[in-house]
């Protein structure tokens, strides 16, 4: 909510230093998006400040030359160049990439205000320590050494998993991959990051429909679509810079707009078509939808023939779902449907596009599945201008999952099969009888830890109720934020339980303060990207390379330096660096690089060399803009940051895929068809494509992935060197050489020999519109667990409680309990686009902080009315795990919107620092205090996780709002 200020007075600490003296009063949005090359670090140069529009920056004479530098901006994954004008080793100004086939030379609020990222004078400068209550400065020997020494202690006394190792999305490939390979050589799968939280449930869903869980086209490939089918998602907000791509389409092909949501957004004030739902019931809608298409055979026969298995298991669901049946459930209107399901057959290929409003879900896996299911149906999966393109939040959120920043999973997807760490312990060049030592045992070691969104559970459940020797006992926040996740009542006293926290941040998060301890917390400064060089993947799957800004600012130090120290102090840093070379204490990104490209041939992270994505980066105006393949120049033929796959070697000079499973498209040119990870035959059915191949395929059917076996029945293995052939003999590590698979031939001998002959490496199948390894493989509605609706429960009843990844699941046992009379209004959550993930260092950016300074709550003027409430009014929020002993409630202002229906209230989830009506901006470490603190949402958002990912319920439970 944007608070009119009459007298320029905010509601907290004057931002004066951004502006004192230069230009008075507020900075209202417009004046801000004039102003942002300049922030509070570059008062000094207010002179030279343009009040025009944004401006391409220009060296300088005066005061020495000035360079510009280009890197990334930090605030989501669009991916968007960011110019930084540098002089004598100081950022002081910006402009946005106008080269870039992303940005085109546009930021949103946040993206204008990242050099104030950097230089922001809220930065946590030295490593502190708790003592007494009070933030003590220590250096960083001390700091390594006493962490080190108690966490040395803990893997002793209880095991290396004990300790949590929580990655970040904010961290680059390079550092994702390191921290990753770091919990492997301490011993623990108890690692995670905020994938787990935002798109988990999008990875698990995808993967398992069609082989790779990640976005199928690119933004810039919406300027093909002929509809847009938006659900679960506020571009507008939450990526702004990607809305052109979308309006781009809506304009230039009259695509028609269609936005799902139950709030009327940003995004939605676009909408040809707008779709207000009930939250909690995205598989009821699409089934609704889906019964129209079967019902007037609009549905791709002869795609669903060719590609598609399982259409008539999805046929026989959704033929429940009549028009009266999906009004009941989803309060929309089945004629509105037939209108939507006719305009998406009319106008293909469209495009699905989703966020966090699908995925945060007790039935998140369902709902992506029945997205996923809705394209098969009709066809537009794999075509340009159609596709399943997911929204990532971080701007590596997608980099860092691929690196296997997760619980369950190596880097590239591998899992954690014995296989999975024979390949890696081949690629580290470590024995794997030594990694398998470093872990309590064989059965932890290839078993999947604990999800970040249930840490907590960790060291709160009784020791009986875990499946690990011993509870949580030290957390390490390391680029995370805790108000980003639910049941933070939970998560402060389980902070409090532990022996140590650790929280390494260029800001000092809401973990800071929100525990109730007085010592054996550390805070340890990291940098910003800003102050390193590595590089990040967007949405879309293209990897690009950040240029070095400026250097460490204060005595922060990169993330990769600490992980090093960290080792050095564990005593394994010798192995973990054997092939990676350390200037100092840092190692070399660069050769991060090469160790990663060494090994990750499941998704095509190979051919993505560092001198190849410079390459990109310097020649950025060579790509056209919608189908981003470099036209003439030295990227002649290749597609924009390699998108992954990117097969083989840098040497064998694969351009990317810009569109998955486009099997009108040569392989080698960067088409491919359905992954064929999951047999082939299920039932005496088949599971190989039926038909369908690329051009120019010497296997004109389906066909399985390529092993060695498979190389020789074609003939096709004398085709490989002898260096390749030494290599998958060294794979094949005395057994069997017929069974070594693409994925473990680290030559990319069988990757290069099965595209030259015109197919992917990784077969040719069908996807899985039934996915049965699932609990349910056709996608179900299910009730939300907190649900109003306690007419549905009977028909559309949650799981079984059941014990998952180390811990108790619950479903039933909530769902059974009825919090909905006391508690009558569907809370849901999201972005502002002002702030991003928990806020810390957006709201500590007095350029953005100018922007919204009050957390609130909005409230449809129905509900506000029956309550006595008015807009601007303070409230309570009261969550249903609430009790007179033990109350759970948060004061905020109050929004009164029609954006919200009746009986559904939103909140953003950005705001930290209170705590249920107390302020703990005393609690900050001195000067480091973000200038905006406010409630967190999620201290009253309830329990509610995903079956197969554990992701995080935050789009339907329960509350009550009163005036306070």
């Amino acid at each position: 909510m944007l608070t009119k200020k009459a007298n320029g007075a905010a509601s907290g600490p004057r931002l004066s230093k951004a502006f004192a003296g230069v230009i008075g009063g507020a900075v209202d949005r417009r004046t801000f998006l004039k102003r942002s090359g300049l922030a509070a670090g570059g008062v000094a140069a207010a002179s030279a400040m343009s009040l025009g529009r944004v401006r391409k920056a220009e060296a300088q004479s005066s005061n020495g030359s000035a360079e510009i530098r280009k890197s990334v901006c930090t605030h989501c994954s669009v991916g968007c160049t960011v110019l930084a004008e540098v002089k004598n080793g100081v950022w002081v100004g910006q402009e946005p990439g106008w080269d870039s086939p992303f940005n085109l030379g546009s930021h949103c609020a946040k993206g204008a205000a990242v050099r104030e990222h950097a230089h922001g004078e809220r930065r946590l400068k030295h490593p502190v320590k708790l003592v007494n209550g009070q933030w003590e400065r220590i250096s960083w020997d001390q700091a390594i050494n006493e962490i080190g020494d108690q966490m040395l202690d803990i893997r002793e006394t209880s095991g290396p998993d004990s300790v949590y190792w929580l990655g970040s999305a904010k961290h680059n490939n390079e550092q994702s991959y390191l921290i990753r390979k770091f919990a492997a050589y301490w011993g623990t799968n108890n690692i995670d990051h905020q994938a787990r939280i935002c798109h988990s449930t999008t990875v698990a869903g995808v993967a398992n429909t069609w082989g790779y869980g990640a976005m199928t086209n690119s933004y810039n490939d919406l300027h093909n679509a002929r509809a847009i089918f938006q659900i679960g998602g506020n571009p507008a907000e939450a990526h702004p810079v990607a809305m052109q791509h979308m309006l781009k389409a809506k304009e230039e092909n009259s695509a028609p707009f269609i936005v799902c949501d139950p709030r009327f957004t940003r995004t939605a004030a676009h909408a040809s078509e707008y779709v207000r739902f009930r939250p909690g019931t995205d598989v009821a809608l699409i089934w609704g939808i889906l019964w129209h298409v079967f019902e007037n055979g609009w549905e791709d026969r002869e795609y669903i023939r060719q590609r598609v298995y399982g259409m008539d298991q999805i046929r026989a669901e959704v033929a429940k779902w009549t028009p009266e049946e999906t009004e009941r459930v989803t309060g929309v209107p089945g004629s509105q449907l037939h209108r939507v399901a006719r305009t998406l057959a009319n106008n293909r290929p469209f495009s699905i596009v989703w966020c966090m409003g699908s995925t945060q879900h007790a039935t998140g896996n369902a709902n992506v599945r029945a997205y996923c299911v809705m394209g098969l149906a009709l066809g537009i999966i794999g075509k340009p201008g159609g596709g399943a393109n997911i929204y990532r939040g971080h701007d590596n959120v997608q980099g860092a999952t691929d690196l296997g920043v997760t619980q369950d999973t190596l880097p590239g997807y591998y899992g954690l099969a014995t296989g999975s760490w024979k390949h890696w312990a081949r690629v580290w060049e470590t024995d794997y009888d030594y990694l398998l030592s470093r872990f309590g045992s064989q059965e932890l070691m290839e078993k999947a830890g604990v999800p970040v969104s249930r840490w907590f559970d960790l060291a709160l459940e009784s020791k009986e109720n875990i499946d690990q020797p011993d509870n949580l006992r030290a957390m390490v926040f390391w680029g995370h934020a805790p108000n980003s996740q639910t049941r933070m009542p939970d998560m402060r006293r389980a902070m409090s339980k532990l022996d140590m926290l650790v929280v390494i941040d260029p800001f000092p998060s809401v973990t800071a303060v929100m525990h109730d301890r007085t010592d054996g917390v550390y805070l340890l400064p990291a940098t910003t990207q800003f102050e390193t060089v590595g590089s990040v993947t967007a949405s879309n799957r293209s990897l690009q390379w950040r240029e070095k800004v400026m250097d460490p600012l204060f005595e922060s130090k990169v993330d990769h330096e600490i992980m090093y120290l960290f080792a050095e102090k564990f005593g394994f840093a010798d192995e973990m660096f054997k092939n990676i070379a350390v200037e100092g204490k840092e190692p070399s990104v660069e050769d991060i690089t090469r160790e990663f490209n060494r090994g990750m041939w499941t998704i095509g992270y190979t051919g993505q060399s560092p001198e190849r994505l410079k390459a990109h980066m310097a020649n950025q105006q060579t790509f056209d803009k919608t189908s981003l393949r470099a036209l003439g120049g030295p990227c002649d033929g290749d597609y924009y940051g390699l998108p992954w796959p990117c097969w083989g070697t840098p040497e064998f000079n694969h351009p990317g895929s810009p569109v998955l499973y486009n099997a009108e498209q040569a392989v080698a040119d960067g088409g491919m068809g359905f992954r064929a990870r999951f047999g082939v035959e299920r039932d005496g059915v088949n599971l190989l494509a039926d038909g369908s191949h690329n051009p120019g395929s010497e296997i004109e059917d389906g066909y399985p992935e390529f092993t060695m076996a498979m190389l020789k029945s074609l003939g096709w293995d004398s085709d490989l060197t002898e260096e390749e052939m030494a290599a998958i003999e060294h794979a094949a590590a005395g057994g069997d050489i017929d069974a070594v698979n693409w994925k473990i031939d680290n030559s990319g001998g069988i990757q290069r020999v099965a595209i030259e002959h015109g197919c992917a490496p990784y077969g040719n199948a069908k996807a899985r519109a039934v996915v049965w390894n699932f609990p349910d493989p056709v996608p179900l509605h299910r009730e939300p667990l907190y649900t109003p609706r306690r007419d549905l429960v009977a028909d559309y009843p949650t799981h079984e409680d059941r014990t998952s990844m180390r811990l108790p699941l619950l479903f039933k046992s909530i769902q059974d309990q009825d919090f909905s009379e006391n508690f009558p209004i569907v809370l849901t959550s999201g972005r502002l686009v002002e702030y991003e993930g928990g806020g810390d260092e957006t709201r500590s950016n007095p350029w953005l902080a100018e922007l919204q300074q009050d957390m609130f709550v909005e409230i449809n003027p129905r509900d506000a009315n029956n309550r006595g409430i008015r807009d601007g009014d303070d409230v309570w929020v009261y969550g249903p795990d609430n009790s007179d002993d033990n109350p759970v409630r948060i004061k905020v202002k109050a929004l009164v919107t029609e954006r919200v229906g009746n009986g559904v209230a939103f909140m953003p989830f950005h705001f930290g620092g209170h705590w249920m009506g107390e302020d703990l901006r005393s609690k900050y470490p001195k000067g480091s205090d973000p200038y905006v603190l406010g409630e967190s949402t999620n201290t009253i958002q309830t329990y509610g996780y995903d079956v197969v990912t554990q992701m995080q319920e935050t789009k339907s439970t329960l509350c009550q709002i009163e005036r306070a």
